[in-house]
């Protein structure tokens, strides 16, 4: 007999609904957050178990601890929900869900699989973010103060003294603390941008991909790390979709009722954007990438079809959204074939 699962998960307790396959609820519990108890607790369930759990801070562990311990475990982003909330009600509709095969947002989960890169590529980014608020931070204070013809000098700490004398006395000290904040966050970055150039440099497919355009070693490592592996995309366009580079359209209203009772389509104009369900490392990295082939590498094919398509009146921003699209494609082709960018293989098309 199958029995569906939903749990909703904190840091202290997780709320276990356990529904059968007529949508009968069955059972519910509220147990400790604690890996022991969550597997005493599954293997408590006789029958076929499917289990679904939200994606969120505990996932990864929940998925490494619960996935030997039943048939099927399924992580998903949930819809957005209106009214009345809990944690009751979150793990029921988890298993009603799958029970339904509902599930609209699964998440793709394999913990064990490049996780040293996986941890190096988090705390890359996260070191790089912090350290770009922290100059931001720092800027603001000049800023504000209408310092003028501000560079980069102010970031260093050996050349910081003279733009201090620019500030106002009582502006100072706060410009002192949020640089000794700043001095710490490159260093910081500095350790994390170490720390994945060693991991990157263990995996193979990570050099294999920085021969793509515009990629290098760590755009490679953040691809690989987020994605995982290529198989997860059978074409292209849904790698597109993934990396937030699939079109979408909206219109409204399109038919009307002319004069003789006959329905005829209405001339509106469609309303054309990116989706906005994406994996936003993904975009970031091939928007990059894009932008570097536009600026920097100016005898690759790839850029002189820029300029064919910016020439032939292409917004240039949709002219690079083009240029990250075909990056993009050949680094899943180069994954799945185990092969390096071969300039030579570019074909000049309006994909």
């Amino acid at each position: 007999m199958k029995r569906y699962i939903g749990i909703d998960a904190h840091v202290k307790s997780c709320t276990v609904a356990v529904m059968g396959p007529s949508g009968r609820r069955i059972t519910e519990h509220v147990v400790e957050t604690n890996g022991q108890t969550l597997v005493q607790e599954i293997r408590s369930i006789a029958g076929e178990k499917h289990l679904c759990i939200e994606e969120g801070m505990l996932s990864a562990w929940l998925y490494e601890t619960l996935e030997p311990e039943v048939d099927e475990l399924v992580v998903c982003i949930p819809p957005a929900t209106h009214g009345n909330k809990n944690d009751a009600r979150d793990a029921w509709t988890r298993a009603d869900e799958l029970r339904r095969d509902a599930v609209e947002r699964r998440v793709y989960k394999a913990p064990q699989k490049f996780r040293p890169l996986r941890e190096a590529v988090r705390a890359y980014q996260t070191t790089r973010r912090d350290m770009a608020r922290a100059k931001a931070r720092l800027r603001s204070i000049y800023r504000e103060r209408s310092v003028a013809d501000i560079d980069t000098e102010i970031y260093d700490s050996t050349l910081g003294n003279k733009w201090l004398h620019k500030l106002p006395s009582a502006y100072r000290q706060r410009a002192e603390i949020f640089a000794e904040q700043l001095e710490a966050m490159i260093l910081a970055h500095q350790q994390a941008d170490e720390w994945l150039r060693r991991e990157a440099a263990k995996v193979p497919i990570v050099s294999l991909l920085s021969s793509a355009p515009g990629i290098g070693i760590i755009r490679a490592a953040q691809i690989v790390a987020t994605v995982v592996t290529p198989h997860r995309f059978r074409t292209r366009q849904q790698f597109w979709s993934y990396c937030g580079f699939a079109i979408v359209t909206h219109s409204s209203s399109d038919w009307h009722i002319d004069a003789d009772g006959r329905k005829v389509r209405s001339n509106r104009t469609v309303t054309l954007g990116l989706n906005r369900q994406r994996n936003p490392v993904l975009k970031e990295v091939f928007k990059g990438a894009a932008f570097t082939v536009v600026r920097y590498m100016t005898e690759h094919p790839l850029h002189a079809d820029y300029q064919r398509l910016v020439a032939q009146g292409t917004r240039p921003d949709l002219a690079r959204l083009t240029i990250a699209r075909r990056i993009a494609s050949a680094v899943l082709a180069m994954w799945k074939t185990n092969q390096e960018y071969d300039p030579n293989k570019h074909i000049c098309t309006n994909a």
